[in-house]
């Protein structure tokens, strides 16, 4: 079992900067596709970005060249750099880990709100 523990949620104004962490209990980076997912009240879970083993990332539309995914493998940390945050940013962020090997297990952390507002 793996534990995924968010933080650096938060307020923020508009055209502001926020990092969010996720910490994971165990070294799952290299087997895994981790990433960050958002939702906001009556939406579904939107998928903002990810990266792979190999450490490729990928983006939702709405935010390239605004967020960017990193990880610190030694740490067994991801990132999210999220800058110029605009209103539309708020949501509650999930960490998300999916192995890659058997069991296919996803890991989702508890969450962190982060609140784009003037």
């Amino acid at each position: 079992q793996v534990q995924l523990v968010e933080s650096g949620g938060g307020l923020v104004q508009p055209g502001g900067s926020l990092r969010l962490s996720c910490s994971a209990s165990r070294s799952i980076f290299s087997i895994s596709v981790v990433g960050w997912y958002r939702q906001t009240p009556g939406k579904q879970r939107e998928l903002v970005a990810s990266i792979n083993p190999a450490g490729q990332p990928t983006y939702v539309d709405s935010v390239k060249g605004r967020f960017t995914i990193s990880r610190d493998t030694a740490k067994n940390t991801l990132y999210l750099q999220m800058n110029s945050l605009k209103p539309e940013d708020t949501a509650v962020y999930y960490c998300n880990a999916r192995r890659l090997i058997p069991p296919s297990t996803v890991y989702w952390g508890q969450g962190t709100q982060v609140t784009v507002s003037s």
